[in-house]
């Protein structure tokens, strides 16, 4: 039993871009595939699967990288921790690299992108940033 499951999804993908694997897997859970569907929606993977095995799920992720083989997902890390939750109200969302990243939120509408919160006028949870 992991006591952060989000945390051990975010090392898995952050160690199979570090050694050039092409996908990874992990325990599937609803939040988790919000933060895989974000992903994939910026441009950060290519795609993602569930894969039912009779238990909670296999979550297959295809990782991706630019042409030369260069590292399209270079650092991706956990904000709110399971002992210090932190969230924050639309004017306080985080900007990663003045908007060349991404923060991952979870709000009451499902798992966003810190731009797509903006725009939905929504805060919440501030899960991981990525860039």
């Amino acid at each position: 039993m992991w006591s952060d499951p989000i945390a051990d999804l975010l090392t898995r993908i952050r160690n199979a871009v570090r050694v050039r694997h092409k996908q990874v897997k992990v325990p599937a859970s609803t939040l988790k595939v919000g933060i895989v569907r974000v992903l994939r929606e910026e441009g950060y993977i290519n795609d993602f699967d569930v894969i039912e095995d009779g238990k909670q799920g296999i979550l297959r992720i295809d990782l991706k990288y630019g042409p030369r083989g260069e590292d399209v997902l270079h650092d991706i890390q956990r904000v709110s921790k399971v002992g210090r939750r932190e969230y924050s109200r639309i004017a306080d969302l985080p900007r990663v690299l003045d908007g060349l990243g991404i923060a991952i939120v979870s709000t009451n509408k499902g798992v966003l992108s810190d731009r797509s919160c903006r725009e939905q006028k929504v805060g919440g949870e501030v899960l991981c940033r990525v860039y």
